[in-house]
């Protein structure tokens, strides 16, 4: 089971509308509970989203939720092996992933830490890509 580029291509555009405000505080949540699971449903509720389904397949369900903290794109997959592909691939467009067991959110740092907080999970930073696009070699 492999994920195909065009559903890539859809989770890594979504994690940049997500991602579109950058908030640098770094402030760490100070008690995080145990990891959530459950369906993607369920775990937007944890959150108090409406998850605006974007893609919904047997490998891989995807929503855009938003919540007073921000946006953020959360993913639940079918497998372990799913889900680690899945985050190597979309590392590589930066971004802040909060981690569960078969379950991504993919948002700014200061919404991926509010989640965190409630979802529990561990946070993976993506590639930093601040060095490009900050001159005018153009």
């Amino acid at each position: 089971m492999r994920l195909t580029r065009p559903m890539l291509a859809v989770a890594g555009a979504a994690a940049v509308v997500a991602l579109a405000g950058c908030s640098g505080d770094g402030a760490a949540a100070a008690k995080v509970p145990a990891a959530a699971s459950g369906s993607l449903e369920s775990l937007a509720a944890r959150v108090k989203c409406k998850p605006d389904i974007q893609t919904d397949a047997d490998e891989i369900r995807q929503a855009i939720c938003k919540v007073s903290d921000g946006r953020f794109v959360l993913a639940t997959f079918a497998t372990d092996r799913g889900q680690r592909e899945w985050l190597n691939d979309a590392k590589d467009y930066g971004g802040h992933y909060l981690v569960g067991r078969k379950w991504v959110a993919v948002g700014d740092d200061g919404v991926v830490e509010k989640l965190r907080g409630t979802l529990g999970g561990d946070v993976e930073v993506g590639a930093d890509h601040s060095g490009h696009g900050g001159g005018h070699d153009g």
